[in-house]
C-alpha cells in the first residue's frame, strides 16, 4: 500500500507509538487507520506490529469518544481491574 508517509515520518510513527500507554496506542493505531482507509489496518500491522483486534477495539473506542459516551476519568485500566489482591 502506498501511504505517501516519507521514511522518516514512518520512523518517527513508530518512535511515537513505542511511547504511548496502551490505550493511547489503540487510539493512535485506530485514528491512523481511519485516516488511511482501504488497506490501513494491514500497513499499520506491519508498520507498528499492532494486532487487528487491537485496531478494532480502538475504533470502537474512537466511535464511544466521539459519541460522548465515554467520560475521560485519567486513569489507565477501570476501577477493579487488575490483578486480586490475596488475604
Amino acid at each position: 500500500m502506498d501511504t505517501g508517509y516519507s521514511e522518516q515520518a514512518e520512523r518517527l510513527m513508530r518512535v511515537h507509538y513505542g511511547r504511548l500507554s496502551e490505550r493511547e496506542k489503540r487510539l493512535y493505531a485506530a485514528m491512523e487507520a481511519v485516516k488511511l482507509g482501504y488497506g490501513g489496518q494491514t500497513y499499520l500491522k506491519k508498520l507498528l506490529g499492532v494486532d487487528y483486534k487491537t485496531i478494532s477495539h480502538g475504533k470502537k473506542e474512537l466511535r464511544q469518544l466521539s459519541s460522548g459516551e465515554m467520560i475521560e476519568s485519567g486513569r489507565q485500566r477501570k476501577v477493579g481491574g487488575g490483578r486480586k489482591k490475596n488475604g
